[in-house]
């Protein structure tokens, strides 16, 4: 869990210091005030860059010429781990891990696994794959071990055969030799995918049941990027004149996919956008239950921004059930002060408040567990 957060220089942010953090803490204040910042904040001791924009020069506060956060994170039995990341507006960046240097996000990643639920985390169903791939990928690395280097070595082949691809004088030699060892990596890569997503399916079905029972038959399906009854040296073997042709690998992980859908329809052109959301949710949550099912003493951080927009407050409530069954730290920002802290279950232990405006965050102690808020049936009758 992380307890410890340390922000310098991030957006409106100057100097943010945020102590004794608990498991559930929500950050409320006005529009623009900094509630999002801080959990780009938190994003970028997990993967070195924000959320919100893939340059760092975006994020480094006006005049500032390097951004800081520094991060403690308790392992149980009373181990911390210190996490480091500096971004230069160059975009060069200083990572460290117990305060020795690491080279690859790949050891912050694995200290803080953290996951996302935004206004951009609607692209998992409507937008392009490569979402999808990413979202799919982020469960493989954490889970299976194996993933990471054939990942990294597929980039690799992938790479150089498409440059050789490229070429106006094709050594066949060479291509052979890249390809041989593009259909390794791929195979291995694919088999980690295949695995994680029959693990990921019965999960995302029993919390999508909990979350949104009315949208009927949702189902997820995994497409590996050639054609199933082929293994990939074949596929590539067939592809090879139209690789030639264009200059470029046609089929392969690359072009992984997966399809979510409603009673066999496309589930981005079925659902309103609160359903929507409902499933997005459904598909970060269960990838927070197969990794606690992994390995009992990890999970992962929550980053949610505005939470309450799109649903009402009875599918408000049931998302925040399942945060809290799950035992995962959460992030929460919203505007008003009860938005969060009158749907979390009455029987957990009361989220700590942070009240967010102009760059500074104040801890106003633990929610009342008795707030009002309006009742499941009163929200549902006016859904």
């Amino acid at each position: 869990m992380l307890t410890r957060v340390d922000i310098y220089n991030i957006r409106n942010l100057e100097a943010v210091r945020l102590h004794d953090l608990g498991r559930v803490c929500v950050l409320f204040g006005e529009n623009g005030s900094g509630k999002t910042s801080v959990l780009e904040a938190i994003h970028m001791l997990s993967l070195a860059r924000s959320f919100r924009a893939s340059s760092a020069r975006s994020v480094i506060r006006h005049g500032e010429s390097h951004c800081t956060v520094y991060g403690e994170v308790s392992h149980g039995g009373g181990a911390v781990r210190a996490l480091g990341v500096q971004r230069e507006r160059s975009g060069m960046a200083m990572l460290k891990v117990a305060g020795r240097p690491v080279r690859n996000v790949s050891g912050l990643v694995a200290e803080l696994p953290v996951l996302v639920i935004n206004a951009d985390s609607f692209q998992l169903l409507v937008g392009a794959p490569a979402a999808r791939r990413r979202f799919l990928d982020w469960g493989v690395f954490h889970v299976e071990h194996e993933f990471f280097a054939a990942w990294q070595r597929f980039q690799r082949c992938i790479k150089q055969r498409n440059t050789l691809l490229r070429r106006d004088k094709l050594q066949t030699e060479e291509l052979d030799a890249w390809t041989h060892d593009l259909a390794l990596a791929g195979e291995r890569l694919t088999m980690c995918r295949h695995r994680y997503f029959e693990q990921l399916v019965p999960v995302f079905h029993e919390v999508a049941e909990k979350l949104v029972p009315e949208c009927g038959s949702l189902a997820l399906r995994f497409r590996q990027g050639w054609d199933a009854t082929l293994s990939y040296a074949e596929a590539l073997k067939a592809s090879t004149a139209s690789d030639r042709d264009q200059g470029y690998t046609h089929v392969g992980p690359q072009r992984a996919e997966i399809i979510v859908t409603v009673d066999g329809h496309s589930a981005a052109d079925t659902l309103s956008r609160g359903q929507q959301k409902l499933v997005v949710c459904a598909l970060k949550l269960a990838q927070g239950y197969v990794l606690k099912q992994q390995d009992r003493s990890m999970t992962c951080a929550y980053l949610i921004d505005d939470l309450p927009s799109e649903l009402d407050a009875g599918h408000t409530r049931r998302v925040c059930a399942q945060l809290e069954a799950l035992g995962a730290q959460v992030f929460i920002t919203c505007i008003a002060e009860d938005a969060i802290a009158g749907m979390w279950p009455a029987a957990a232990a009361p989220p700590q408040l942070f009240h967010v405006e102009q760059g500074q965050v104040t801890s106003v102690g633990r929610a009342n567990p008795g707030a009002p808020a309006p009742s499941i049936a009163d929200s549902e009758n006016d859904a």
